[in-house]
């Protein structure tokens, strides 16, 4: 019984981890990155469609996103739904091809991403807590309702602490990484 608390509290753990991940996948980082273009949405005949169903996306280089339409009669349309997404990118074309170059980050563009980054840190860590607050309580009812010991209740409690001081430090790791990635780019 004590075992599927645990065990539930690590999936939720986990999902929230998981989702930091991709929160920090997305921030620009000076590099070229598909990921960046994930949530732009383009209108393509009256439906918003994701921007990777209606262009190849390529990074011909470490600085440079290549956006190639599948029908050069949405070019614009293409470029509109980047400038609206704000992302920080100025798209040019030819024609043919839309380019993205990613600018060079300035020290204050860095101290604001790395701002995001904590943020992303503590809503994650937030979450962690939840799901060790959840888990405590379902350790309290269960031992209201005679189901577990007093012994149980705690050493459960105790296993629930020890997971989430795991996760925390996960999360201060993955952030102090990212964060010296994006002040030494």
């Amino acid at each position: 019984m004590i075992d599927d608390i645990i065990l539930e509290t690590k999936t939720n753990m986990d999902k929230a981890i998981t989702a930091l991940q991709h929160n920090l996948s997305k921030l620009r980082t000076g590099r070229a990155s598909l990921v960046m273009l994930d949530g732009i949405k383009v209108d393509y005949y009256g439906t918003l469609t994701p921007l990777n169903q209606v262009a190849t996306l390529a990074i011909p280089e470490a600085r440079m996103i290549t956006i190639q339409p599948w029908e050069s009669t949405i070019i614009g349309v293409i470029e509109k739904s980047i400038e609206k997404a704000n992302i920080g990118l100025n798209p040019t074309n030819d024609g043919k091809l839309i380019r993205l170059p990613i600018p060079q980050l300035t020290e204050e563009r860095r101290k604001e991403i790395v701002k995001q980054l904590k943020t992303f840190g503590e809503d994650c860590r937030v979450a962690i807590r939840q799901a060790r607050k959840e888990a405590n309580d379902l350790l309290k009812k269960l031992k209201k309702d005679s189901d577990i010991s007093e012994d149980d209740m705690h050493k459960g409690t105790d296993q629930v602490q020890k997971v989430t001081d795991g996760f925390i430090s996960k999360i201060d790791e993955t952030v102090a990484t990212k964060e010296v990635e994006i002040m030494t780019l």
